[in-house]
């Protein structure tokens, strides 16, 4: 399993090395690669992290899991691979984006170039078995990503933080919505896309933060 971390995420996370719970998780990882199909591939576990340095973070979405089947996921969330067919929430969010800016839907499934831009695309689950959604939760994943989540919250300002649906909603209370724009609304999967997603006005509404204070907008 080959990791890498981008120095700036190291630097503001090293605490979070050195804790058991870490120690373990990384046991508990390496031992699945090992012995399981686990996705996404090692060098992606941490590619969220990689393509968004810390100083580069403008705007984060959560998502809960990795994709479990073959090739799909890319370690970024709600994100694929190139070559994939868009997956059912992505296009939903896609047209969403088309709806409130009158674009065309991107062929694309690979959401680097959100990331590059300075969205973090954070799963609070980083990896998963083949065929077995959830398989990793409960192992570790999700106090980091809350340690993630918490660290930009308490040492950036003006972030635009995207809670769709519940799982992701309650992470903010690690938020303090007093110096962020906290956006909430129903997730974009077909279960629950027209319960509210359709309509929340979320990436229009996020440029319009980052406009006003001083940032890029994000070119969706």
């Amino acid at each position: 399993m080959d990791v890498k971390l981008n120095e700036t995420w190291k630097k503001h996370l090293q605490d979070e090395f050195s804790k058991e719970y870490f120690q373990n998780l990384v046991k508990f990882v390496k031992e699945e690669y090992k012995t399981k199909t686990i996705y996404p591939p090692g060098p992606y576990i941490f590619r969220a992290l990689n393509e968004t340095p810390f100083d580069n973070v403008k705007v984060v979405i959560l998502g809960q899991d990795p994709y479990h089947t073959p090739g799909v996921a890319n370690g970024l969330a709600f994100s694929a691979n190139e070559g994939q067919k868009i997956p059912p929430s992505l296009m939903n969010i896609y047209k969403e984006i088309k709806r409130e800016f009158g674009t065309t839907i991107p062929t694309s499934p690979d959401l680097g170039r959100w990331a590059k831009q300075g969205v973090l695309l954070l799963n609070a689950t980083l990896t998963v078995r083949k065929g077995e959604a959830g398989s990793h939760q409960g192992k570790g994943w999700e106090t980091f990503t809350d340690a993630v989540i918490k660290t930009v919250s308490d040492q950036k300002e003006n972030v635009v933080f995207l809670l769709w649906g519940a799982y992701a909603q309650k992470k903010e209370s690690l938020i303090d919505n007093s110096k962020h724009l906290v956006l909430k609304s129903p997730h974009p999967s077909p279960f629950s896309a027209d319960r509210g997603f359709f309509g929340n006005n979320h990436f229009k509404l996020t440029n319009e933060y980052l406009k006003q204070h001083g940032k890029e907008e994000i070119v969706w």
